[in-house]
């Protein structure tokens, strides 16, 4: 059973609006065992968008129809569903009924613009709309089943979830054959993504009904592998086996497999260890913090972090040299190490975590080039510090890349990695 998700309106058209409801839609259909042929995007042209009706009706099992449902004059949506059925537009009772009691209920006068919200193709039913005014509607075009609703995504992702999903989840409606998906997400840090493509390529023809792909958000990489089926059981096995494929050329890189991010696994790690956390930063600004702090739970673990910027408060706040900075640098192996027990002694933290760093894109330098960051680590029982460099001349990536580095340095060493 195929799918095809169709979004209308000139300013979806034309980017002024992101189509967010799109990628919402698909996810919806994916996870309830149906998969989405096309996504298509149609103005605010009326015989246009009865022909892209007409040729999905043609095409495809289901479809989902989103926009042009109100009172406007834009609001073409019913009239070109009409055209593309070979039907006639009627008031529809049961939506104009609820229609009225929406405006009863705010005590609100009905417009005559408002009441043509339930003029509906006349083989349609209507799909009540608790959270706004209009309604949306179902109806057969040539062998498909459209659902048409409104834009807004809230009023959309209710109905959604209330109507259409129910009714696409009812076997008895796809006689018997629904099929279910499955899919496994594997989070990979530190290698780049045509590294990742290099190790993987050859896996495709290895996992046959498994399709494997890759997501690159910055500077993390996610393999997805996905499967459709009858056999939840089998797909299951399946997804398994794909995985231990990927494990076997990727394993050193991998911090997830539940879709967690970097800061809800260390935050997780720290709370099996009853463990809590300081953080000294200078290059990232605070933004390690910031991560920490987004994952509900953290005051379990997280104690305080030290935006020590500028030399002076790295000496005054958590009390590195002044030695070690007029000898090694504020960027140094040894200022890093020295942050890192200066902000575990402050906050009397289990553990604490340091970054300084060249974000640039100026401040490089032939031995310490912009993209160089020195990560220091304190514990109860060791104390260390690496430095690293990346090849980025933008500051706002060298600042996600040193944050995420470093989340990744105190995940390793509180599993005890290499």
């Amino acid at each position: 059973m195929i799918a095809e998700i169709i979004s209308t309106g000139d300013e979806v058209l034309s980017g002024a609006v992101v189509d967010s409801n799109a990628a919402w839609i698909a996810r919806r259909l994916y996870e309830t065992g149906i998969a989405v042929g096309r996504h298509v995007c149609v103005g605010d042209d009326f015989e246009h968008l009865a022909d892209v009706l007409c040729k999905a009706g043609r095409r495809t099992d289901i479809a989902v129809v989103t926009g042009g449902l109100g009172p406007t004059v834009d609001d073409i949506t019913a009239r070109a569903a009409a055209l593309a059925a070979g039907v006639d537009l009627k008031a529809n009772p049961a939506a104009m009924a609820y229609i009225e009691e929406f405006f009863r209920r705010f005590d609100r006068p009905l417009s005559d613009s408002d009441a043509r919200q339930a003029v509906l193709p006349e083989t349609a039913e209507p799909i009540l709309n608790s959270v706004g005014t209009a309604p949306g509607f179902t109806l057969t075009i040539g062998k498909c089943r459209f659902f048409f609703l409104p834009g807004v995504p809230f009023e959309m992702r209710k109905m959604m979830k209330d109507h259409v999903i129910p009714f696409l989840e009812n076997e008895a409606w796809q006689g018997g054959t629904r099929g279910f998906y499955r899919e496994k997400r594997i989070s990979l840090f530190g290698l780049p993504e045509a590294h990742v493509n290099e190790r993987l390529a050859d896996l495709t023809d290895m996992i046959g009904g498994v399709k494997l792909g890759m997501l690159a958000e910055f500077p993390v990489i996610h393999v997805k592998v996905s499967a459709f089926g009858q056999d939840l059981q089998e797909i299951d096995a399946m997804l398994e086996q794909a995985a231990d494929l990927i494990r076997k050329r990727v394993k050193k890189f991998v911090f997830s497999e539940s879709g967690q991010s970097m800061e809800e696994v260390v935050g997780q790690l720290l709370k099996q260890r009853s463990a809590t956390l300081a953080l000294a930063e200078s290059c990232t600004g605070g933004l390690i913090a910031s991560r920490i702090t987004n994952v509900a739970g953290s005051s379990d673990y997280f104690l305080c972090s030290a935006v020590t910027y500028s030399n002076e408060a790295k000496i005054r706040m958590i009390g590195v040299l002044p030695h070690t900075l007029e000898t090694h640098g504020a960027v140094s192996k040894q200022t890093a190490m020295e942050m890192a027990r200066g902000a575990r002694r402050m906050a009397d933290a289990d553990y604490a975590l340091a970054v300084s760093g060249i974000a640039g894109p100026g401040g490089g330098t032939d031995e310490k080039p912009v993209g160089t960051v020195c990560i220091g680590f304190a514990g109860p029982d060791e104390s260390f510090a690496e430095q690293h460099c990346f090849p980025f001349d933008n500051r706002l990536a060298n600042k996600k890349i040193f944050a995420e580095a470093a989340l990744n340095r105190l995940r390793k060493t509180l599993k005890s990695e290499p």
